[in-house]
């Protein structure tokens, strides 16, 4: 047997493994490292996480994801180019953060790479008869695995595809695994760039689980700040915080056929962009409007949506425990506007469930990998988006 082999093999049959869940999502702040001790699998998982960073990228390195981020055309050679460079940068980050931490490559048993989204095309979206959907995320596999010495398990979101799904969201499988409990029907709102939330109902059955994406999280005001104020994101929602959101432009936003599909659904900046953003204040008159009431409006925009999505599995008077995640739950703004369209649920962050919401994207993909390896598909039943298959293509250091 090659010894590589021969270590996946003993490596998957430790009664606790540690495993490194990595993300980097649309928002391109930077690389998540959550380094987690896993036991068992499935509905018996026990995942803690023992170390988390996010390793900052420079402006240099996200200026050169940006050249080939969610465009229909783009130079195929940097493309080509990016994949092995954004892995590169990637085992580097890895490297650093271990060395950081005090552990040896030997210590560490796997690497769960989501790698980096450049374009997610669900047929929805491209509506082109003659294909199937499509996502594309870079930074292979096994430059990680070589440059880091661990094995590495990469492109999750291929098998979801090519078992039906839209190969988005993945936060169903972790999240069930993780987060269900009997008697309680919860909500895991992850605001990233887009927002998703799984459904998890306190009867535990998988087949009733779900994620869907609702809308935009973050994408749109963080593009919007960028571009007017040279700024990453706004932070403490200060500059959306001095304007007033306008209901011509709200009304103008929320006039998309995407809003109207049946759950699950997926999205991206492909969608929903400065470009989107243009044609709404060109269709609602509002192109003068201050930056201060643009921003004001897009984070209402995105509260809204959310909302909506939370009132359509559980009625105007939903009555959810809500669990955020993600960037978004650090916009005050946005989250003191949820509560007022949701005023009966109870909102919490994954703090209050011990796995801190900074690295639950993550500790996810952690548990995708710890699946592949050690358990086996849950059923979550004939539904479409919810295949029941384990995702990740594995690469060995050697």
């Amino acid at each position: 047997m090659n010894m590589h082999i021969q270590k996946l093999y003993d490596k998957a049959a430790k009664a606790e493994r540690l495993i490194i869940g990595l993300m980097s999502g649309t928002s391109m702040d930077g690389l998540d490292i959550a380094l987690c001790s896993v036991k068992n699998s499935g509905a018996n998982t026990d995942i803690r996480v023992v170390n988390f960073k996010t390793g900052e990228y420079t402006d240099d390195f996200r200026a050169k994801i940006k050249a080939v981020f969610s465009k229909n055309e783009v130079n195929l050679q940097l493309v080509c180019l990016m994949n092995e460079h954004i892995a590169d940068v990637h085992a580097q980050l890895i490297n650093e953060a271990l060395i950081e931490w005090g552990y040896n490559s030997e210590d560490i048993d796997f690497i769960a790479s989501h790698g980096q989204t450049i374009f997610h095309a669900p047929k929805s979206l491209h509506q082109l008869a003659d294909y199937p959907n499509g996502t594309l995320q870079i930074g292979d596999g096994d430059h990680i695995a070589l440059k880091t010495r661990i094995i590495t398990l990469s492109d999750f979101r291929q098998k979801h595809l090519a078992a039906g799904g839209e190969g988005a969201p993945l936060a169903v499988y972790g999240d069930y695994l993780i987060f269900s409990e009997a008697g309680e029907d919860r909500v895991m709102l992850n605001i990233g760039g887009i927002a998703n939330f799984t459904y998890l109902p306190g009867n535990l059955q998988a087949s009733q689980v779900f994620s869907t994406d609702v809308g935009p999280g973050n994408t749109l005001m963080d593009q919007y700040m960028q571009k007017h104020f040279n700024q990453f994101y706004d932070k403490h929602a200060a500059v959306a915080m001095a304007g007033q959101p306008n209901p011509a432009l709200l009304s103008a936003l929320l006039d998309c056929s995407f809003f109207e599909l049946g759950f699950p659904k997926t999205t991206g900046p492909e969608l929903f962009n400065l470009a989107y953003l243009e044609k709404a204040q060109e269709q609602s008159s509002t192109t003068k409007l201050s930056p201060e009431d643009v921003m004001a409006t897009l984070c209402h925009f995105s509260t809204v949506t959310i909302a909506n999505a939370i009132k359509r599995c559980f009625g105007e008077e939903a009555r959810a425990q809500v669990f955020m995640s993600g960037g978004g739950m650090h916009n005050p703004l946005l989250v003191q506007k949820l509560k007022v369209e949701l005023p009966y649920c109870h909102f919490l962050t994954t703090e209050d469930l011990n796995i801190d919401p900074d690295a639950k994207e993550a500790v996810l993909f952690a548990v995708l990998a710890n699946e592949t390896l050690c358990g086996k598909p849950v059923d979550f039943g004939n539904r479409q988006g919810v295949p029941s298959v384990c995702m990740g293509k594995i690469s060995l250091p050697g």
